[in-house]
């Protein structure tokens, strides 16, 4: 439930941008109990937040008008500052705009630059989850900007994310998000590579991807090794130089026979190449 502001009122929570993810993003806050205001060009999710009883505004700056906390999922960079422009120019608003869309690194700084002279704080808020982290109220939301607009958003977040990481100043929370999706991306462009060399082996896909979401499910996957907090090399009495020492050995092996079938069937694999160059360096060792 919303955190009850100054006078006893819950903040009242606008929402713009109503798509695939921002529409159940709106829906968690809608069944949360806050008062909910959205908006979107698209006629059928607004008719869809109405029905479960959010308000509509006729426009951004109507919005604006009658909320605290505006939270915006919109496409693009571009499209973040046209929602902000017209938040600002309806003059008295919300004190904080929460920016869920995914932007570049720059534009966060310049966003609260833009607000700050009108009283207005700005948090880059991006996610991870995906639609469906979005519609059972699981996201991660990796939180950049000042102590005090976070506090004014939280209860908002919750109701949205089941992990809320307030990273630091403004900006921090995209850094995260990037960095986050680097690993995200970087692992497909790996996993169609283990596939070719499965296919190549004869073996069933489907059946290749049950066991890597399986095992990925006990292991936690890639994050498994990400329990230090810095990238520098490891002591070798440090705990984790064994630790690591070993995921190295079994990478080493693993990897340098995977690259031998690689050559034997032709499948060209080049992160799997890279990753056996750069594994020992890449854990501390």
């Amino acid at each position: 439930m919303p955190a009850e502001r100054a006078g006893g009122r819950a903040p009242v929570v606008g929402f713009v941008g109503l798509g695939n993810i921002g529409r159940p993003m709106a829906l968690r806050l809608a069944g949360s109990g806050c008062e909910l205001v959205v908006f979107d060009v698209a006629p059928e999710p607004v008719a869809e937040l109405a029905a479960a009883g959010a308000k509509v505004a006729g426009g951004v700056g109507e919005l604006a008008r009658s909320v605290d906390v505006v939270c915006v999922m919109v496409r693009d960079d571009a499209q973040v500052r046209d929602v902000l422009a017209q938040v600002l120019a309806a003059g008295a608003g919300p004190r904080t705009v929460v920016v869920h869309s995914t932007v570049a690194p720059q534009t966060p700084a310049e966003l609260a630059a833009t607000a700050a002279p009108h009283g207005v704080h700005v948090l880059d808020a991006p996610v991870s989850g995906g639609p469906m982290g979005a519609a059972d109220g699981t996201l991660a939301i990796m939180v950049g900007g000042a102590e005090e607009a976070y506090a004014a958003a939280r209860p908002a977040l919750e109701a949205m994310g089941s992990r809320v990481v307030h990273a630091g100043p403004v900006g921090a929370g995209t850094r995260f998000k990037l960095a986050r999706n680097l690993m995200h991306f970087v692992s497909f462009a790996a996993a169609a590579e283990a596939m070719r060399l499965a296919e190549a082996s004869g073996l069933s896909l489907k059946d290749l991807g049950d066991v890597v979401r399986h095992t990925d499910a006990v292991t936690g996957g890639p994050g498994a090794i990400m329990l230090r907090g810095t990238t520098a090399p490891i002591e070798p009495d440090d705990f984790w130089h064994g630790v690591m020492s070993h995921v190295a050995a079994l990478g080493d092996k693993d990897l340098g026979f995977a690259l031998d079938l690689a050559d034997e069937l032709g499948v060209d694999v080049p992160l799997a190449r890279r990753a056996r160059a750069d594994l020992a360096k890449g854990l501390g060792l």
